[in-house]
């Protein structure tokens, strides 16, 4: 087995009591170039000690889970659960590092995870546009986000400045991550403060829509054993050629380490983010007739409204306990509190077929989160005879409360656009007339509708409490095989309270996982792993009792019985191949994923009519991956899927065979970075995906029988980026960015009516001037 040390800055979620690290620098000693065999011992270990310290030095403000001269290439994972390096974890896990987001010039979670393999961007009942939104593999994952292995409740949007990596686990997780995770999971990684010295890095962007971006990197060593860290973020954009959407964000991110003991460390982070946008709600997409797939409507002026607005603001405090007795033995003790206050009004379009009339629609909501989790790890490596174990006993409980509502609002403007996606009058047209003709100039429609916002009461109050155990091991059997597995109780008590009725449910779920690993060549791993995941109904947050979107579904003729959980099960075989020094990794693996027991719709949008349970859908493909250094000067993560799926039951016989909403059959994407000279280095983005249909989530897609077509198709897509970077000296660098480089007219999503058809951001150029110091 490979030992991994690499001359760089362990992260303090791994880093082992001091004791430890003094032996394992004696081990490096001891294993240093031959060539210094015939000097003195202790002359070796301190050279080789030196050297090491060099090596951090250089490296102390940059991710410290990469591979060593590998930017691109994550060695560990952040998770200590995760307990083998990458390259030797049995999964299917993607990681973005920080330098990947920063040279493509990608800074929202959501713009991060859009460009991955097996994952497509959703919508939702008003356009969900409380945040962001992902589906993984199919399946939805919007309530799936972690950050730093804790979950991340609420429909926030998510920012990078404090990322050090986003680790993407696809395929039911749910030992690790609890209910939910069908098809996967997302753990956001925030940068940590670091003993090893201190250091400033600021970053300026500029560029075109008056695009600004500064962010400050800083971290202060207080002495070997405490050590701050902040990073702050002000951002501010226009949506390329969309005026007047935009984006804003502030946020600062404080992190704090005190090295109690030997043997105990405290870790202390505050996190606060205030997003202000006026979203853009893209164009829309008409439904498919005998003659084709409906008309995509790229000419559509921009018709977000000056009162529009999508707000998220969030302050977490999270305290992490480090604990390690004696060599081989880790306890490590997690408590968060948070809060988040999200809220939108946004514009959405409604036209004809034939985009010869077009009048607008508003939606808009609000909603309030609190959470408290609380978990505990103990992980211990030990031997039973021959065998080693990685074990990992852990606990968690917690408590998430949400409460949505709407707002109240009164329109002062063009009286034919009095519209209201909750209610109220929907004229024929509003800024495209019946003859097609444009009523209004661009310059006007933004003042259109003129409303006069004020908060109202809340429609939903959503909690959940959970209590979790869970053990896991990893048995290394022999040099060349391993086998793994681990089981998870979720005791869960969730309670549904709406403006006319109240729901609860007690529900004890079980999950696990199971694997096994060979390693033919120390560099070459072979596996095959099963794992299950469940959810309760109701599991998503934002909906109340709304079941076409996650909500509670009622059965009408049982509304007090609220249904089995959904259950999936997963297979996949893979191989991992740790190429060049650990500096390049090569992955494939085919996998499937059934969903049993799925919660389907009736007649209606959001009732079940009896139909609780009732579906069944399959997920199977292959993804093949590479990631790292193909040469010295030549860097790239390239990943492409092929997937396959299918509704194999429901209520509906017109639904079996249909593929499932919201689904890319193929994806491929690559970022490469070519070191051209010692201070310069250029690169580029490429993503394709498959077309997509709209439709209720984790469920057929909308078909129109009498056409034989899908009725609403989200456009496949080929956007490419490019980036070039100079080093003027060891404190400065300039990166040049141009995003969607041959301004092309693509979409991530739509809705289930075609209303909403979320259009990708077109062409912008960013200069980022960035100092060390």
């Amino acid at each position: 087995m490979k030992t991994y040390n690499g001359g760089i800055r362990r992260p303090i979620s791994l880093r082992g009591s001091r004791k430890a690290v003094a032996l394992g620098m004696t081990a490096a000693a001891a294993f240093a170039a031959p060539a210094y065999a015939q000097q003195d011992a202790t002359a070796d270990e301190e050279e080789v000690q030196l050297d090491t310290l060099q090596i951090e030095d250089s490296a102390a403000d940059v991710n410290p889970y990469t591979s060593p001269g590998a930017p691109y290439k994550a060695r560990v994972s952040a998770d200590p659960r995760r307990v083998k390096p990458l390259a030797e974890t049995p999964a299917t896990i993607t990681v973005i590092t920080e330098t990947q987001m920063e040279e493509a010039g990608t800074t929202d979670l959501k713009e991060v995870l859009r460009l991955q393999p097996g994952v497509t961007i959703g919508t939702g009942e008003n356009g969900n546009a409380f945040g962001d939104r992902y589906i993984i593999r199919g399946e939805e994952a919007r309530s799936d986000v972690f950050v730093d292995g804790l979950r991340d409740p609420g429909m926030t949007t998510r920012e990078s400045f404090a990322v050090d990596q986003v680790e993407l686990t696809k395929g039911p997780s749910a030992t690790f991550a609890g209910r939910g995770a069908t098809g996967g999971a997302v753990n956001a990684i925030t940068k940590q403060a670091s003993t090893d010295y201190s250091f400033n890095k600021l970053d300026l962007g500029f560029g075109t829509d008056n695009f600004y971006r500064s962010t400050l990197d800083s971290n202060w060593a207080l002495s070997e054993n405490a050590a701050i860290r902040a990073n702050l973020l002000y951002a501010k954009q226009d949506v390329p050629d969309r005026d007047p959407a935009y984006r804003e964000r502030w946020g600062a991110a404080v992190s704090g380490s005190l090295q109690v003991s030997d043997a105990v460390r405290v870790v202390l982070d505050y996190y606060h983010l205030t997003a202000k946008d006026r979203p853009d709600l893209g164009v829309y997409v008409a439904a498919s007739d005998e003659n084709g797939y409906g008309q995509t409507f790229d000419d559509l002026p921009t018709y977000a409204q000056d009162e529009d607005f999508l707000e998220s603001d969030v302050d977490t405090v999270t305290g992490r306990i480090f604990i390690e007795p004696m060599d081989g033995l880790k306890i490590v003790n997690s408590t968060r509190y948070g809060e988040s206050n999200n809220g939108y009004m946004a514009t959405g379009a409604r036209g004809s077929s034939d985009g010869s009339s077009v009048g607008l629609s508003t939606h808009q909501g609000w909603q309030d989160v609190t959470y408290f989790v609380n978990q505990l790890n103990v992980i211990g490596s030990f031997d039973t005879g021959s065998v080693k174990h990685n074990l990992i006993v852990g606990s968690e409980y917690s408590d998430h409360k949400v409460t949505n509502g709407v707002y109240s609002y009164e329109v002062g403007g063009e009286t034919n656009c009095v519209v209201s996606g909750r209610g109220g009058s929907r004229p024929g047209y509003c800024i495209i007339d019946e003859n097609g003709q444009q009523i209004v100039s661009n310059d006007a429609i933004s003042s259109l509708l003129q409303r006069s916002v004020t908060k109202g009461g809340w429609d939903s109050i959503w909690q959940v409490r959970t209590l979790s155990l869970y053990a896991m091991d990893t048995m290394d059997l022999t040099p060349w095989l391993s086998v793994n597995g681990g089981v998870r109780l979720d005791a869960i008590d969730f309670s549904l309270e709406t403006s006319s009725a109240s729901y609860t449910q007690s529900k004890s779920m079980w999950n696990g996982h199971a694997g096994v690993s060979l390693k033919p060549m120390e560099e070459l791993m072979v596996y095959a792993t099963w794992a299950t995941a469940k959810n309760i109904n109701g599991g998503e947050s934002d909906l109340g009792s709304n079941c076409g979107y996650g909500g509670f579904c009622v059965d009408p003729v049982d509304p007090t019985e609220p249904g089995d959980p959904e259950t999936s099960t997963s297979f996949e075989i893979g191989l991992k191949w740790d190429m060049f020094d650990d500096r390049l990794l090569l992955t494939a693996a085919a996998f499937q994923t059934t969903k049993n027991d799925v919660f389907e719709l009736g007649s209606s949008d959001y009732d079940v009519a009896g139909h609780i349970n009732t579906g069944k859908t399959r997920v199977k493909g292959i993804e093949l991956g590479l990631v790292g250094n193909i040469t010295e000067r030549l860097s790239a993560q390239i990943g492409g899927s092929i997937m396959d799926a299918e509704v194999l039951e429901s209520y509906n016989p017109a639904n079996i065979g249909l593929t499932l909403a919201n689904f890319a059959d193929k994806q491929v994407t690559g970022q490469i970075r070519y070191q051209a000279t010692e201070a310069f280095a250029i690169g580029a983005t490429g993503t394709y995906k498959s077309a997509m249909y709209a439709g209720q989530p984790d469920s057929a897609a909308s078909y129109n029988a009498a056409v034989g077509r899908y009725t609403f198709r989200v456009p496949s897509s080929t956007v490419f980026d490019a980036f070039a970077e100079y080093k003027f000296n060891q404190n400065f660098s300039m990166r040049v960015n141009v995003q969607n480089i041959g301004d092309e007219d693509y979409y991530t999503a739509a809705y289930r009516s075609g209303a909403f058809l979320y259009k990708g951001d077109e062409r912008r150029g960013t200069v980022t001037l960035t100092g060390r110091f």
